[in-house]
């Protein structure tokens, strides 16, 4: 009895998780829309568009969640639960993220369009990471794990768009392993300095950031492929652009190692 009895109580917390996180309302709105598709068209919807739907209720209700936690910090049950379990609420607004640009381009919608969609996407996730550190800076909210995923929401939506756009022809695999392979060696790297307690020697340094910057300007331009205001060719300039990123990605690459060498060398022995 003792064991039924909690394998009740696990399952209603796994059922009370899943209200916090709305999937309830997620899984509310894709119901309706593919009973709704059928009705008026008398087929199942393709499968993106139910995923599609997916994400974008479920991420704008996890941004609706932070903001209101950075802003005014409520406390209701819902709220306290995105403050307390700040993992498992960053990990499904990195899920919804990835899924939303991944099933972009298999939605059923003109080629313009889906193009469109994606660079808004883009920037939209990349400005809410962006928010989201300077509202925990600004309102002194800042915590380690803060620290620790604002980086890394960074890499997977640099990795996930990369590999959109290798899928669809517009970047050269080379340049794609070169930026996701090192983001895969520094980001050990930065974890086993942290664990011998040199940390401070793997910093992030300028090139890094400008690294990032050229990322974030060339990836957009290359999800458009278009000419813009009738004057930038973005598909060319992301070319250069996204090359750029490249370079500078070895360099720090080899920056890092090389404020890390001396740390290396010692416990190698």
């Amino acid at each position: 009895m003792e064991i039924l009895f909690r394998l009740f109580n696990t399952k209603m917390r796994y059922i009370k998780w899943a209200h916090f996180l709305s999937l309830d309302v997620v899984l509310g709105a894709v119901l309706f829309q593919s009973f709704l598709y059928k009705s008026l068209l008398g087929q199942w919807a393709p499968l993106a568009i139910p995923c599609a739907l997916a994400a974008a209720v479920g991420f704008i209700y996890v941004v609706d969640r932070w903001l209101d936690n950075r802003l005014y910090a409520p406390e209701d049950e819902r709220h306290v639960f995105f403050k307390t379990h700040p993992r498992q609420t960053a990990a499904w607004a990195i899920f919804w993220m990835l899924l939303g640009l991944a099933t972009l381009f298999y939605l059923p919608i003109d080629n313009d369009l889906r193009n469109l969609l994606a660079t808004v996407m883009f920037v939209v996730f990349a400005l809410t990471d962006w928010l989201d550190g300077y509202l925990a800076r600004k309102l002194n909210q800042t915590s380690a794990f803060g620290a620790f995923l604002d980086p890394v929401a960074d890499k997977f939506l640099v990795c996930a768009s990369l590999l959109v756009l290798v899928h669809l022809g517009r970047v050269d695999v080379l340049v794609s392993l070169i930026i996701i392979g090192r983001e895969i060696a520094i980001s050990a790297l930065r974890e086993w300095m942290a664990q011998i307690g040199a940390k401070r020697s793997v910093t992030v340094h300028m090139l890094g950031k400008l690294k990032t910057t050229m990322q974030m300007v060339a990836i957009p331009f290359l999800l458009y492929d278009g000419v813009l205001f009738g004057v930038i060719d973005t598909a060319a300039w992301g070319f250069v652009l996204i090359w750029i990123a490249g370079i500078l990605t070895v360099w720090s690459m080899v920056y890092y190692l090389q404020k890390a060498w001396p740390d290396i060398l010692d416990h190698a022995k």
